[in-house]
């Protein structure tokens, strides 16, 4: 039960301000639809794999085509450019979510960012421990996957949500969001440190030269990028791509462009009230990109996996990567969410909302429990495409993200009645009192 307010508490999930709901209320629903596309990409590659043209799958997924650029040899499999190439589009869109969290949203002020924080935290440290401690005896092969479970999919997260929790309070959808961010953020410090063998500086310092240039280019022409779409994709479009090269020959995951540039484009308008802000006009205007192509088509190479070529299910189920992953999201995603949080209202002044109770943010844990596109780029980084624990690891996010989404249904089905009762209660008294009932407008 929710301990009662004092004076000067700071309410965990508050209702935001009108243009803060309209904001993360779009971003949502974009969300929703590439989640859906997610979801159907995945499917997609799981039928083909599993059919009798299942070679032809696998055949396509490792064809290998690719010029040498600038000294890099860049001849790589389709799968291989999908989780370097289009994923960085996805990465890139996260880069700016992350800046304009940090410059002007919640994560600018401590005593909204220490919950989010904290949250994503738990929820990243507590799967890698259940991992590490189920494989710890299996040898330094297995550990290699320690990562793998500590991810959230957004898209696939809020996808699940729109249909099972459509009465959800805004505050529980924000937090939802903004964890997703931070853990993003983790994910990406993982990747580029952790799954980086053989740094090559000189490239790295080359990565310099376009990244600076995108840079000036952004702050000092924003107006027209902004106005102007051709702009960006004859100026910017081809420094961000010698940007991914460089990276790329650097040894680091060349997703990691994507978020480096992002952080090089402005948030804040020159001059306020004249339109959104160049990473806002970004966002707006790369998130179909990335949702409705870059990340469903990325699904559809990582996702397919052939059950039926196993030798046998024992095999699976007794490789300890596979209880790794699969425990690690059921159980560490909401043992790490729920516990950070909890600590956070012990030791802090911050409290639950009145109308939230410790039982709706268990719901929103289990579904911070999917862990999807982040997920497969991870399990592929450490054991590779050839590795039998690889294939497990696919089968393992694929079935611990299924059973997280039905737990979570499960859980929020009925409490979303209360939710809906709340609103209409809401509904009324504002009526009532001749006030304007903002939050159920249409935006």
């Amino acid at each position: 039960m929710a301990k009662p307010q004092t004076p000067g508490q700071q309410p965990l999930f508050s209702r935001p301000s009108y243009s803060e709901f309209i904001r993360i209320g779009k971003i949502l629903r974009k969300e929703t639809v590439g989640g859906m596309l997610l979801i159907a990409g995945a499917i997609l590659a799981l039928l083909w794999a599993n059919s009798p043209w299942h070679e032809s799958y696998f055949a396509l997924r490792d064809f290998k085509f690719g010029p040498e650029l600038f000294g890099v040899n860049l001849e790589l499999s389709i799968g291989h450019w999908a989780a370097d190439a289009l994923l960085a589009i996805f990465f890139f869109l996260v880069g700016l979510e992350l800046k304009k969290e940090f410059a002007i949203g919640d994560l600018k002020n401590f005593k909204t960012a220490v919950v989010p924080v904290a949250a994503a935290f738990g929820g990243v440290l507590v799967p890698a421990l259940i991992y590490v401690a189920i494989n710890f005896s299996a040898g330094e092969e297995t550990l290699r996957g320690w990562a793998i479970p500590t991810a959230t999919d957004i898209a696939f997260a809020v996808a699940v949500l729109a249909v099972i929790g459509s009465s959800l309070p805004t505050p529980l959808r924000i937090f939802l969001l903004t964890l997703a961010v931070v853990d993003d953020l983790i994910a990406i410090v993982i990747i580029a440190f952790v799954f980086t063998d053989d740094l090559q500086i000189n490239y790295l310092g080359l990565a310099l030269v376009p990244i600076a240039v995108f840079t000036i280019l952004a702050y000092s022409f924003g107006k027209l990028f902004a106005n102007h779409a051709w702009a960006a994709w004859l100026l910017l479009l081809p420094l961000g791509m010698i940007t991914w090269i460089f990276i790329f020959g650097s040894g680091i995951h060349a997703t990691i462009a994507g978020v480096v540039l992002g952080f090089c484009v402005p948030v804040k308008r020159r001059h306020p009230g004249r339109g959104r802000g160049l990473a806002e006009e970004f966002e707006h205007r790369f998130r179909p990109l990335s949702s409705g192509f870059a990340i469903p088509l990325f699904a559809f190479f990582a996702a397919g996996v052939s059950v039926i070529s196993m030798d046998s299910a024992a095999e699976l189920f007794t490789d300890p990567v596979f209880w790794g992953i699969v425990l690690g999201l059921i159980l560490g995603k909401p043992i790490g969410i729920m516990g950070a949080t909890w600590i956070v209202t012990k030791f802090t002044k911050a409290s639950l909302d009145k109308d939230t109770k410790w039982g709706d943010l268990l719901g929103v844990t289990l579904l911070a429990a999917i862990g999807f596109t982040v997920s497969l780029l991870v399990s592929e980084l450490s054991f590779g495409l050839q590795s039998e624990h690889y294939e497990h690891a696919k089968v393992a996010i694929l079935a611990g993200s299924l059973v997280a989404a039905i737990l979570g249904a499960l859980w929020l089905v009925p409490r979303n009645r209360r939710y809906r009762e709340i609103a209409e209660r809401e509904r009324v008294d504002a009526n009532k009192d001749g006030i304007p009932d903002v939050y159920q407008q249409d935006d």
